[in-house]
């Protein structure tokens, strides 16, 4: 099956954190909290991929404030934290929403992603990704980690399932209202 077909059939897109929705880079504050930082074109495609209805979750095995702020704020459907082993996550969210691994897309950097990259229908890898996972991979992002690797996901999905169309009309709608 090829690469374009595999992501046809996603209807829910799963990420890591650290390495691929961030550098990996850490900013600790004297009071222990860390501090990230995202790229706003990963988060633009976070409202791109919920315009064409796919479904959205992060599995980390971090823990954060900040990104439980931030996966409120772009409502992202499921939110997973402190997973040492993102296998029993995974295999809950995908109850939880009624789908099949070959429905799911997840994309990761490191050996903590593989079990999941694997189970999944469609993985993706950022292009810093350590080598064992980008060979693991179906697709292999130009973009690194933090530096809009997810986006180019999204639109490698979206480009697959022919749902650009949808997704414009529905963004000139939401930033027509806004003005």
């Amino acid at each position: 099956m090829t690469n374009k077909a595999r992501a046809r059939r996603v209807r829910m897109v799963l990420t890591d954190v650290d390495g691929t929705l961030t550098d990996g880079t850490l900013a600790v504050l004297p009071d222990g909290e860390e501090i990230k930082s995202y790229h706003v074109k990963d988060g633009l495609a976070v409202l791109l991929a919920q315009l064409a209805g796919l479904k959205l979750g992060i599995i980390t095995g971090k823990r954060s404030r900040g990104l439980e702020h931030r996966a409120a704020r772009l409502k992202i459907d499921e939110l997973v934290q402190g997973a040492a082993d993102k296998m029993p996550p995974f295999r809950d969210i995908l109850a939880r929403h009624g789908l099949r691994p070959e429905e799911v897309a997840y994309i990761g950097d490191d050996i903590g992603d593989l079990a999941v990259m694997r189970a999944a229908g469609f993985s993706a890898a950022v292009a810093d990704a350590h080598p064992v996972v980008r060979r693991s991979a179906n697709y292999v992002c130009k973009a690194r980690g933090g530096r809009g690797a997810y986006r180019e996901l999204i639109d490698y999905i979206l480009t697959a399932q022919g749902k650009w169309d949808l997704v414009t009309a529905e963004f000139k709608t939401i930033f027509n209202r806004a003005l």
